[in-house]
């Protein structure tokens, strides 16, 4: 029988990813997927495509982590053994926004799912392992650089404090249950699958727009904010690599180089032979009222556990992100005219 597991969160970049690898892996996937009045899937698109549902596959379900009931009722029809928890509002700036919203589902909805785990083994018998998808954003103003295991967190964002509050919620029931609940504190992770209203797609969408004349301007808010970026292929390994390691633990996975958002720019405009500078203005209003100046995480105990490390470069992230974005930029132009 091929192993099962649950992702909330599949339409999502790091969904989409990781459900490539657990079906390449001859896992049956099922994930979990909010009924909207649009479709949202077209990250996965080519999963339905690629496999049979009788055979194992992907499966789909409507349910949503603010809602307990629906999450109790998937997971006595999946019976997975291993569940990520992806889901949430990640996107820090709207997080300032609609901080109830994002704590509502980000933070709670760990909770209910994690209790909803916990009744299901009691009732099934069962000893499903579960996987929360940390943040770097944790630290937020942090005390010291790289950031590791130990650091004491610092959130500077309501998304950030949600994530934090997920972070112990899943500390406390690998502690006071004996559920297998790992944390992964993944740093900064992009492809050619981010959502557009992240920073570092809008740079890369909107270079190959100039390129073609599809677009003027680009307005950023902190060009001088420093991350650690890595590609979203990568860190979803890390994140089986746990939940496949003998005994439940918490691991930071970053590539432990920082960039600027200045680089980024300066990066995927080059490689479109453009100078950035006759582009892009500032826009305040993108922002934060409080920021994170910079991040840069250690994952020696990633190396050195799971034997994981990351394989693309940043400079092969951003040639990456452009290409695919120019593509798309030059299916737009024809479609114009």
């Amino acid at each position: 029988m091929p192993k099962c597991a649950l992702i909330s969160g599949i339409t999502g970049q790091d969904g989409s990813y990781l459900a490539e690898l657990l079906l390449s892996k001859g896992y049956e996937v099922h994930g979990i997927v909010r009924r909207t009045s649009s479709f949202a899937t077209g990250r996965i698109e080519h999963l339905h495509r690629g496999y049979d549902p009788a055979a194992g596959g992907l499966h789909l379900h409507y349910g949503d982590l603010g809602d307990a009931g629906s999450l109790r009722r998937i997971l006595a029809r999946a019976m997975p053994e291993e569940v990520y928890n992806l889901a949430a509002q990640s996107h820090v700036r709207i997080s300032f926004e609609q901080p109830e919203y994002t704590v509502e589902v980000t933070g709670l909805g760990t909770l209910r799912l994690l209790e909803a785990i916990r009744e299901h083994n009691r009732r099934f018998g069962s000893a499903i392992r579960f996987y929360q998808a940390g943040s770097s954003e944790m630290f937020g103003q942090a005390s010291e650089t790289p950031q590791r295991e130990t650091t004491p967190f610092h959130p500077r964002s309501p998304y950030a404090c949600a994530k934090v509050f997920a972070f112990w919620q899943t500390v406390n029931y690998r502690e006071a249950y004996g559920l297998f609940a790992a944390n992964g504190i993944l740093f900064n992770h992009e492809s050619p699958r981010r959502g557009e209203n992240f920073v570092t797609r809008k740079i890369t969408r909107s270079a190959a727009r100039i390129k073609l004349g599809l677009q003027e301007r680009l307005e950023l808010g902190n060009l001088e904010a420093r991350r650690d970026w890595g590609f979203a292929g990568d860190y979803v390994e890390a994140m089986w690599r746990m939940m496949q390691h003998e005994s439940p633990e918490d691991f930071v996975i970053a590539t432990g180089q920082t960039h600027s958002v200045e680089e980024f720019v300066d990066l995927a405009f080059d490689r479109l032979k453009l100078d950035w500078r006759k582009y892009v203005g500032f826009d305040s209003r993108l922002t934060r009222p409080s920021e994170v100046d910079a991040l840069c995480g250690d994952a020696a105990k990633a190396r050195r556990v799971l034997h994981w490390q990351p394989k693309v470069s940043f400079e092969e992230l951003v040639a990456m992100m452009v290409d695919a974005d120019l593509e798309l930029a030059q299916r737009e132009h024809k479609a114009n005219g």
